[in-house]
């Protein structure tokens, strides 16, 4: 049996009892936290928690050697993460692999950034589009593809989650400053390449940080780019959400819970 277990948003309280009585019960516990991780919670409290040892598999374990899926065939296995289990298209692949070879699976959810971010800004969640992912630029590697999703969410009057990069072996985490300079950095490329027409959000549109979801220092600051890409969002994880046209309920939550200018509620 393998088990797919989501460990939630910030620290090893957010695990639900289900998940809890999945994780004391089997043989062998591994975990991933490259696709995420709890920044409020480390392995020793986990691992008092649930009463036994958890075995931290690397990118290379979890994706090409499959060693819990091999494991599974004769045990009862789980593989942590946080989050939720099935928000990695990594996860939805291994539930596929493990179909096919006849092992039994059950998925055990967690909370997640994708529907506690779009609370927490405050915007309704029936209202967001396509979400994307600004990844940290390399040499050769500066994709314009974020920049464009909220251009096609902004045509439909959609809002947009923008979930930010998490190299965890290399302890690096987008911050939302660096997010919003990527945004900028794609306008200003547009710009120099003639495609002015293809500019959707610039210095002067609202968007909103957050920072630490799920925790009690939960972050969530809406103001102009202008104002939040200096802004000190403090430690990780941050996202973002860029808001298409407010409902004046939406509006009323950023100016007063998230400190968004007041100048906003004549727009709605």
């Amino acid at each position: 049996m393998l088990y797919f277990v989501g460990l939630g948003l910030f620290d090893e309280k957010d695990i639900s009892l289900k998940g809890l009585e999945v994780l004391k019960s089997v043989d062998i516990v591994y975990a991933e936290f490259f696709t995420s991780r709890l920044f409020g919670s480390n392995f020793k409290r986990l691992e008092d928690l649930i009463g036994k040892k958890i075995n931290v598999l690397n990118r290379q374990e979890v994706e090409e050697e499959n060693i819990f899926l091999k494991k599974a065939e004769k045990q009862n296995i789980a593989l942590i993460c946080g989050g939720d289990p099935l928000i990695a298209t990594t996860h939805t692949d291994f539930l596929v692999e493990a179909k096919k070879i006849g092992i039994d699976t059950e998925v055990i959810h967690g909370s997640s950034i994708i529907s506690s971010a779009p609370g927490i800004s405050g915007l309704q969640a029936y209202k967001f589009g396509k979400v994307t992912t600004i990844p940290f630029a390399e040499k050769n590697f500066f994709p314009h593809s974020p920049y464009l999703a909220i251009r096609d969410n902004l045509a439909n009057n959609s809002h947009t989650l923008v979930l930010l990069d998490i190299q965890a072996d290399k302890d690096r985490y987008m911050s939302v400053n660096e997010g919003l300079k990527y945004l900028m950095k794609v306008k200003e490329d547009l710009i120099a390449n003639g495609n002015e027409d293809k500019i959707a959000i610039d210095e002067e549109t609202l968007a909103i940080g957050l920072a630490r979801v799920g925790s009690k220092d939960v972050l969530v600051k809406a103001g102009k780019i202008a104002d939040l890409i200096e802004y000190d969002f403090g430690g990780p994880l941050h996202s973002i959400a860029i808001p298409s046209k407010l409902h004046i309920v939406e509006a009323e939550y950023l100016v007063e819970i998230c400190d968004a200018p007041k100048e906003i509620l004549r727009d709605v």
